[in-house]
């Protein structure tokens, strides 16, 4: 059985309104949902906001529709970046379980394909894309794991805002071929949520395939979270590596570990 997630919950300020949120997504048979900081430097000189704990939501965490434990939550930052001194990694960053960035130029798109050390890239829904996705930086990014997002909230709130999405998604996953795509809410309220099923069918409007489709909503999200994890350990590639050719009883004991890192690595 599929494991759903929807890495895109946006942080608000109303925690009822946002428990709610968190409450509805695990009805409708979401595994897994991140809470989403939005930060955009150009606007004020914006902070690094730092995460809220997650137990602090809940005393208990409500039950996944259709399974037997109750629902993740993770911490995500997203990075409006409008200029190459917006995106610094800093101490800051790694309170978040996932790292995206939302590149507002074709430069900074490259250079987020190509060098930053991030979990997602999201492409533009409530505007018309300035730039065309160009294959070179999009393959750039699939191989070194980096993921691209595309959020269907906006869609939902107006009709203009959905011919945008529709056709910046349509760019990008023609470049991409399908590859590395996961499709998220953006949610700010529980009535913006729709579930996975109708999300994977959403996906063959952007130009998904039915297999991709489903994954962007599955097995992608979960190649994120281990992206995360991956990155947040300092040593994570010398680990990787060191663990490829293990030898007796290190064999025994690390085997776990290793079939992780390999995962993550591809």
């Amino acid at each position: 059985m599929s494991v759903f997630m929807d890495l895109n919950i946006l942080a608000i300020t109303d925690k009822k309104k946002l428990q709610s949120t968190i409450e509805t997504a695990a009805h409708l048979g979401y595994s897994t949902v991140a809470i989403n900081y939005v930060v955009e430097p150009q606007q004020k000189k914006q902070q690094i906001p730092k995460p809220e704990s997650v137990t602090e939501l809940f005393e208990k965490f409500p039950i996944v529709q259709g399974k037997s434990r109750p629902i993740k939550v993770l911490n995500r930052l997203t990075v409006v970046a409008t200029d190459a001194s917006h995106f610094r990694p800093s101490n800051e960053y790694k309170s978040f379980d996932i790292l995206a960035v939302y590149p507002k130029t074709e430069k900074l798109f490259h250079a987020a394909c190509m060098t930053y050390d991030v979990d997602i890239i999201c492409i533009a829904v409530t505007e018309k894309q300035p730039f065309h996705c160009k294959r070179s930086p999009v393959n750039g990014a699939i191989e070194r794991g980096v993921s691209f997002e595309i959020s269907y909230t906006a869609a939902i709130r107006d009709s203009t805002m959905k011919k945008y999405t529709i056709a910046n998604a349509i760019n990008l996953t023609e470049v991409c071929k399908g590859k590395n795509v996961i499709l998220t809410s953006g949610a700010e309220a529980p009535i913006e949520l729709r579930g996975p099923y109708d999300i994977a069918n959403l996906g063959l409007v952007f130009g998904l395939s039915e297999g991709d489709a489903k994954a962007a909503v599955s097995t992608n999200c979960r190649a994120v979270v281990l992206h995360g994890e991956t990155r947040a350990t300092a040593l994570g590639i010398i680990h990787t590596m060191k663990r490829m050719q293990p030898t007796g009883q290190e064999q025994e004991e690390e085997s776990p570990a290793a079939k992780k890192a390999k995962v993550v690595k591809v």
